[in-house]
């Protein structure tokens, strides 16, 4: 099992026990105060958007083309640290992930 720390729009820190092979968003959906997940993972609505910790982005795989261009469109995207957690599979090196979700918009 795989741990994430999840910061929800309340501000409650929990941590999540993460399933391998399915992306952040649906590991963190049904949290209290956290991604709206629109879409479903289909990375067209950017309502799964979160800030991932400075310390944990190494972890992470790249930002797509389409990714970030959702991003980019968001008035609290943050070039650093912002990403659709629909589009990061869950994987054993994310143990320890640190992550907010973003705010409604």
């Amino acid at each position: 099992m795989v741990k994430l720390v999840v910061t929800n729009r309340a501000g409650t820190t929990v941590e999540v026990d993460a399933f391998p092979g399915i992306s952040m968003m649906e590991n963190i959906r049904e949290l209290d105060d956290s991604v709206d997940a629109i879409c479903g993972g289909m990375c067209s609505c950017a309502t799964c958007h979160v800030f991932i910790e400075t310390s944990s982005r190494d972890a992470l795989p790249e930002r797509g083309y389409e990714e970030l261009m959702l991003l980019q469109d968001l008035e609290s995207f943050d070039p650093e640290r912002s990403r659709l957690s629909c589009q990061i599979e869950v994987t054993e090196a994310h143990d320890g992930v640190a992550l907010t979700v973003g705010p409604e918009e």
